[in-house]
């Protein structure tokens, strides 16, 4: 990867823990974005440490954590359909970035035998509670063991890219899927917040990508991308929480709006708010 140009895209704020600024690099050739400076490895946890880290909580305090989970539920669903259409017998299934566990639950109860990982000991807590197991390492895992490897908004949390994308080559069978789930910095709506967009979420997203790094990073590995699906309900999602930190509070009408018109913008460029990649192995 070559940031040493150091073209730097935009500059953008931690509007949920820190409040500490940042500025994200472009890549140009891979067009991916990365996260400037990048907190070291003992202090990128406290980026974390906030009730409203709603992926580590199943909370339902407010109405918007209701409709969150709501639409969580659905998706779930909508996610072990799709690894169902791709992979026709239900193998082993690892999920990097298992949270509070209800994917693996409802892979476990669709037939899949399932692990997942996750360095949130409190989401982890939870998880185990509902009958899931957990690996402690990616290391410890054996090679080529996986039919299927998810990482549902995962991929851009972790600190060394090009070897995370490698691991996934070692742990997938040689006929396996890799589905990963990212925001894409070219939506409208990014385009639209620009600083204030949500999904940036700086530092706890250390990369940013698009379509083209997704396909050019994993195929360095020898992993074809065969497929992109767009993740609707994201559009909303992150729209409501860049009204909140645009203007300091919820406007669930204006956010609704935008995200609808992201997702109407996206029908001509197929640039929306988050993308799902579903990626095939090849045999080196």
């Amino acid at each position: 990867m070559n940031f040493s140009s150091n073209t730097v895209f935009i500059k953008v704020k931690d509007h949920s823990v820190s409040k500490e600024n940042f500025e994200l690099l472009l890549d140009e050739e891979l067009q991916l974005l990365k996260t400037t400076p990048q907190p070291g490895l003992e202090k990128l946890p406290s980026y974390y440490e906030s009730d409203d880290y709603i992926s580590h909580t199943d909370g339902k305090r407010s109405l918007f954590e209701k409709v969150y989970h709501v639409i969580k539920r659905k998706a779930i669903r909508d996610k072990v359909k799709l690894i169902n259409s791709f992979q026709s017998e239900k193998g082993a299934l690892l999920d990097i970035g298992a949270g509070t566990g209800d994917f693996l639950l409802e892979a476990q109860n669709q037939g899949w035998r399932a692990i997942g990982i996750e360095p949130s000991e409190k989401a982890k807590g939870i998880a185990i509670g509902k009958g899931i197991q957990f690996a402690a390492t990616l290391e410890q895992l054996e090679k080529e063991s996986f039919d299927v490897i998810t990482m549902w908004h995962v991929l851009e949390h972790v600190p060394d890219l090009e070897n995370q994308i490698a691991t996934l080559k070692r742990l997938l069978k040689p006929t396996g899927t890799i589905i990963i789930a990212v925001p894409n910095y070219k939506s409208y709506d990014a385009n639209y917040y620009g600083e204030f967009w949500a999904a940036y979420d700086v530092p706890r997203h250390l990369w940013h990508f698009s379509k083209t790094s997704i396909e050019k990073l994993f195929g360095h590995q020898n992993i074809q991308l065969v497929k992109i699906k767009p993740m609707l309900f994201d559009s909303f999602y992150v729209s409501l929480l860049s009204e909140k930190y645009k203007n300091g509070k919820m406007n669930f009408l204006k956010g609704f709006w935008i995200g609808l018109r992201s997702n109407l913008a996206a029908k001509q460029n197929f640039e929306y708010s988050s993308h799902i990649y579903i990626l095939k192995n090849r045999k080196n």
